[in-house]
């Protein structure tokens, strides 16, 4: 299933093991500077400044209670 506006469960995957990696090989200590980075080049390939505000209220939805998955929409 290819969603023409999001990544597919096997495209989510992909960019999940990918992350994991890099956060694990940044290391405790840059792991925090390499998701600032990763966001801004985000934000920047977006181009919509009120829809990155919108995913970043979307993924501090329920961070206390670590669920994260929780406020995710995955595609359908």
């Amino acid at each position: 299933m290819n969603n023409p506006t999001g990544l597919d469960i096997a495209g989510l995957e992909t960019a999940y093991d990918q992350l994991a990696t890099a956060i694990d090989a940044a290391g405790p200590e840059k792991s925090e500077l390499f998701l600032v980075k990763l966001a801004l080049l985000a934000a920047q390939a977006l181009g919509d400044a009120p829809s990155f505000v919108d995913l970043i209220e979307r993924a501090q939805k329920d961070l206390s209670r670590g669920d994260s998955a929780e406020g995710f929409d995955a595609p359908g």
